[in-house]
């Protein structure tokens, strides 16, 4: 039975997290607003005030919620997990403070489920534990997000794999410990067994940040998505993550997890959008009347919230899959695909209606508006484009669905007609 109650005491600590993240982790976004600072070691300053807030989340059983606790989270569950996501979502460090931030979440659960005792004393436990940051390097200036047409290839050279390739996109390089690659290394077989996975450490000789990468409205030059490149990088085969040729099957256990943590993180936001909406709405005084007056406003805020209501059930659902061991199924797939869509589409479409209700501020530089509708267009790029997985919904939706076969199809009102009048023609005929 699908159950999203919540236990008494788990809802304490909701009511913790949420006057916790108000009250102390708030602050670090807006002193330390650049959109790579949760990630930036070098600024002394940030870490020094990170730290205590991370002891706390730890003390009180809440770090890493999104593992469980044989690998060193919370084992709080996906449910649960998207009760403080939502939370976490109206911030920026939030996730950094609670040590569920991507992409380390998602490279921690494949370390978990993939790596050998080797890598996970290595990685895993230092990424666990908040002392290391990594990098997940799929997506490629050639071939985008789609893994039968990556370009970088792993050879085997012996002993060892040496590769070399670009990439694109790889979220938070420059301030990884070490980066998970996805390389071709059997380019003659079926397109979804072509890759494998290999875990880079930091300052690897062949391993070049050609440049950083961000969000429009961030300078050139600067954010937290490089370009790197692997110029005849040298690695041993230790350094493999998973089975030769299972790149793509190891990934999609990863970025199942990150898109519906995406989504989580997403509600947060949107609340935020709309208690902003409400705000100035009641707030505003616009031509004799406030503008929580005006019926066009009326149907912005509360399209807003219906959709905002409809969104999280859905994710709660796909939530609930996870728990219930259904995530990496037909089923689950096809949830997370449709959880994908819809958070870009809600996103942006309620980060748009807020910043239209703030007028001229809105488009300001002193509000953050900019900022999460970038965030907003990154929902519908990262982690595969919103096309893919809209193809990906409707060919689900289809599957095993046969040709009607004759013109009219089956819902042909005077077919359907016929028919149930021949069945019903001994009780017509009786009242005749």
């Amino acid at each position: 039975m699908v159950d999203f109650s919540i236990a008494p005491a788990f809802e304490e600590k909701l009511d913790w997290v949420r006057r916790f993240v108000a009250e102390e982790v708030e602050a670090l976004d807006l002193v330390f607003d650049e959109m790579s600072a949760p990630y930036d070691r070098g600024n002394k300053a940030a870490r020094a005030a990170l730290a205590p807030l991370q002891a706390e989340v730890k003390r009180r059983g809440l770090w890493a919620a999104h593992l469980p606790a044989h690998d060193g989270g919370a084992g709080i569950g996906q449910v649960n997990l998207l009760y403080i996501n939502e939370i976490l979502g109206r911030t920026d460090w939030g996730p950094v403070v609670f040590g569920c931030q991507g992409p380390d979440s998602g490279n921690s659960e494949i370390l978990a489920a993939f790596g050998t005792p080797e890598q996970k004393a290595h990685y895993l436990e230092p990424l666990v534990a908040g002392e290391a940051y990594s990098c997940f390097s799929m997506t490629e200036p050639t071939g985008g997000a789609d893994p039968t047409r990556l370009k970088t290839r792993a050879v085997q050279d012996g002993a060892d794999w040496v590769i070399t390739g670009d990439k694109w996109y790889a979220s938070h390089a420059q301030y990884a410990d070490f980066i998970i690659v996805a390389a071709v290394t059997d380019p003659d077989a079926e397109p979804h067994q072509r890759n494998t996975l290999f875990i880079v450490p930091k300052g690897t000789p062949g391993l070049e940040i050609v440049r950083e990468v961000g969000f429009f409205g961030e300078p050139e030059g600067v954010g937290g998505h490089p370009y790197i490149r692997f110029d005849g990088l040298r690695l041993p085969d230790s350094a493999r993550l998973g089975g030769r040729g299972q790149g793509f099957a190891v990934a999609q256990a990863r970025l199942g997890g990150g898109r519906i943590h995406h989504a989580m993180r997403a509600i947060g936001l949107c609340q935020r959008m709309i208690d902003m909406m409400t705000e100035r709405a009641v707030s505003r005084e616009v031509a004799g009347g406030r503008l929580i007056d005006k019926q066009s406003v009326q149907n912005d805020l509360a399209s807003s919230a219906i959709a905002l209501r409809q969104f999280r059930l859905q994710v709660l659902h796909a939530a609930w899959m996870f728990d219930a061991g259904l995530g990496h199924g037909r089923e689950g797939r096809l949830a997370v695909a449709m959880v994908k869509v819809a958070t870009a589409d809600i996103t942006k479409d309620i980060v748009w209606k807020a910043m239209h209700l703030h007028g001229a501020l809105g488009a300001s530089n002193e509000m953050a508006f900019g900022k999460y509708l970038g965030l907003a267009a990154m929902f519908g790029i990262a982690d595969g484009p919103t096309e893919v997985h809209l193809s990906s919904v409707a060919k689900a939706l289809t599957r095993g669905v046969e040709p009607r076969p004759g013109f009219f199809p089956s819902e042909h009102l005077p077919t359907r007609r016929a028919a149930a009048r021949a069945k019903l023609a001994p009780y017509l005929e009786a009242a005749a």
